[in-house]
């Protein structure tokens, strides 16, 4: 991994985060991307110790503004070797026929067409050199539907979709495609679906132990030092408290 490049979408919070600070460990090059440019900055200057590091301020949920950021990079970050398509949330809680229609859109712009934007952007490069390697961040949402998780839901399914299709499309091109599909994984993800409400985001990890951040970002980096001629397609990882969407064996 000396010398690749990774980019990083949703670096600066949770998982990506905990990826990104993984791979400056190891000497991977980084493109962190994310929307607070704040965070961005302090991020750098951590990893910067580490490892070369620039920063990309976008909301994924605008096409013009992805292809433009990622486009304005600098020589010596434009061979991107590693793409994390990490970022993703959920809004809200509701039933289908309660759900708000602003939530809806909001996990589709962000969990379904950035993707899709962040990943056109890249593939073609890949697709030139006939090499790169893609991992997807689904969850076990895009795997199993759960009450009141409807779009969210949908979002997640799609992801994993389009895994399998990048891996159809991809795989004439040497591009290995991997997807990683966790349970529950205590960041900042309940907090965003609940509006801010910490204690009922704190309240959805009481009583069990779940995944951190750092679990899934070392499953990430297991996963894309594989030798080339191996491809982890898709895993599911769960807390060892849970055994489905619903069911967490809580003290």
């Amino acid at each position: 991994m000396n010398n690749k490049t990774a980019l990083i979408t949703g670096a600066t919070s949770g998982i990506g985060k905990a990826t990104a600070q993984l791979f400056a460990t190891n000497n991977i090059q980084l493109i962190l991307c994310g929307r607070r440019s704040e965070r961005l900055t302090q991020l750098k200057e951590e990893l910067g110790k580490l490892t070369k590091v620039t920063t990309l301020q976008f909301d994924i949920r605008n096409k013009e503004e992805v292809f433009k950021a990622i486009a304005s990079l600098p020589s010596a970050f434009k061979k991107i070797d590693i793409l994390i398509n990490n970022a993703g949330n959920a809004h809200g809680l509701s039933t289908i026929q309660d759900g708000d229609t602003d939530d809806w859109d909001a996990m589709i712009d962000i969990n379904v067409k950035g993707l899709l934007y962040v990943s056109k952007a890249i593939l073609p490069k890949m697709v030139e050199r006939n090499e790169g390697f893609v991992v997807n961040i689904g969850s076990i949402a895009g795997k199993e539907v759960y009450p009141n998780g409807n779009v969210y839901c949908a979002s997640k399914y799609a992801v994993n979709a389009l895994n399998k299709a990048m891996r159809i499309d991809l795989n004439k091109h040497n591009i290995r495609v991997s997807a990683i599909h966790p349970g529950a994984v205590e960041t900042e993800f309940s907090e965003v679906r609940f509006k801010g409400d910490t204690d009922k985001a704190k309240n959805v990890y009481k009583g069990f132990k779940a995944l951190q951040a750092e679990d899934i970002a070392d499953i990430i980096h297991f996963v894309i030092t594989r030798p080339y001629h191996v491809t982890i397609e898709d895993l599911v990882v769960y807390p060892t408290a849970q055994a489905s969407a619903t069911i967490l064996n809580k003290e």
